[in-house]
């Protein structure tokens, strides 16, 4: 018998280790091709899950409220540093403990409450915490959003900054969560210096293909960037705040105390050894490998009929509008997962169905490329999606079973970076 991988867990609380086992199976047996998810290195695994949780450390490296902050500092340092040498920037910030906390510090430090702030819509591809209604930041500030064209899924670029010169936002956010194409960096930076806005890259969803060398980086022109930590950048779910040297006051004072109290000093050393990990010739290769997948997976769903919003990707993310195959969003993505395959529902651009139940679903390649999946798997990955779809119109069950068995054979010759499962 296989020794369990949390002996002190299952002696102490049986059924917590039970689902955690459980999780490892499933994650190690399905094809995740949810675009914010990724698999993290036994590595950081391990440095996440260290004593380093049991330090309260408010304050930076040298600038402490507790005592006994000797290996604390220098871990954090690390971190910061590793940070500032793979994206090259002025000043790093790691403390943040996720995406949108890193965000609302961003706020803090450059706008008051009722100031203008623009970002996109969040249905055509935006982030809740870029200014939209339902969000804090769209309560607390008065929030105007750009889109994209209907007529082929793309920023117009003319049209945002027709709106920025309008409403002269305070902040100017780039970047999304359902966005499939480069972000022109350049042009935002034109259009903020011009509308006099703070221009903020959320870089959330493609920071490792940033740091891989397989899209272009913002740091040139975004007075910050903000990105998590975990997704393509497989690192542990925390987040970091970039910036330019004259905001970096404002941006570690508006983190703490403007937020937060101690930071996660095990989120922050898994957040170190993912940054090393980043920084090797082996991350880069993946990174390119993470984007030739995912325009391999496009074009083999386009060739099986499937409508791609912009027609395509030139990243990691693909978003999937299924009004002609007659299947809404909800209820393929909860097909596909009876049929092994991970994904989510996502509203697409100009969607005349609600939020909770759209026409689209969004899938990306970061997981599969972890697990070694290639260009030559993309046709077998589409044609899996096409059958289960195309079940799903038709409530058949046995189909999805049978694909189910046929994903689970051909993840087992590709184990799962970080879990003691095949």
């Amino acid at each position: 018998m296989t020794a369990h991988r949390q002996p002190a867990l299952l002696a102490t609380d049986p059924e917590l280790a039970s689902l955690v086992t459980a999780e490892e199976t499933l994650q190690a047996r399905t094809l995740r091709l949810i675009p914010s998810e990724n698999y993290v290195s036994a590595a950081v695994l391990e440095a996440s899950g260290t004593v380093l949780q049991n330090k309260y450390s408010e304050g930076y490296p040298g600038r402490r409220y507790y005592e006994g902050q000797q290996n604390i500092d220098r871990v954090e340092a690390l971190a910061i540093e590793r940070a500032k040498g793979l994206f090259g920037v002025d000043h790093a910030n790691v403390q943040p403990y996720s995406g949108s906390p890193a965000n609302l510090a961003v706020y803090l430090a450059f706008a008051k409450p009722g100031d203008t702030v623009m970002g996109m819509a969040l249905p055509m591809g935006g982030h809740l915490t870029h200014g939209w209604g339902v969000s804090a930041t769209g309560s607390w500030f008065r929030g105007v959003q750009y889109g994209v064209r209907a007529e082929d899924g793309l920023i117009d670029y003319d049209a945002v900054r027709e709106l920025a010169l309008a409403e002269r936002p305070k902040i100017l956010f780039c970047g999304g969560t359902a966005l499939p194409r480069t972000i022109d960096f350049e042009a935002f930076a034109s259009i903020a210096a011009e509308a006099g806005s703070v221009l903020v890259a959320d870089v959330a969803h493609i920071a490792g293909l940033i740091a891989g060398g397989a899209h272009p980086s913002p740091v040139p022109y975004a007075d910050v960037v903000s990105t998590t930590t975990h997704k393509t950048l497989r690192g542990p779910r925390g987040a970091m705040l970039m910036c330019k040297e004259e905001h970096a006051k404002a941006i570690d004072k508006a983190v703490f105390p403007g937020l937060q109290g101690g930071p996660h000093n095990q989120t922050t050393a898994g957040i170190a050894v993912a940054l090393h990990e980043a920084a090797q010739p082996s991350f880069t290769a993946y990174a390119h490998a993470v984007v030739a997948n995912a325009k391999a997976l496009a074009a083999a769903l386009l060739e099986r009929g499937f409508d791609l919003v912009s027609g395509g990707t030139d990243n990691h993310l693909i978003l999937m509008d299924l009004t002609s195959r007659g299947v809404p969003g909800k209820v393929a993505a909860k097909a596909l997962d009876r049929a092994g395959i991970v994904v989510n529902y996502n509203t697409v651009p100009f969607d005349p169905r609600k939020p909770f139940d759209p026409s689209g679903i969004r899938i990306g390649t970061p997981s599969l490329t972890s697990r070694g999946l290639s260009v030559d798997h993309m046709p077998a990955v589409a044609d899996w999606i096409s059958r289960a779809v195309d079940a799903a119109a038709k409530g058949d069950e046995p189909a999805l079973a049978v694909i189910r068995a046929e994903v689970s054979d051909l993840l087992a010759a590709f184990p799962a970076p970080g879990l003691p499962v095949a």
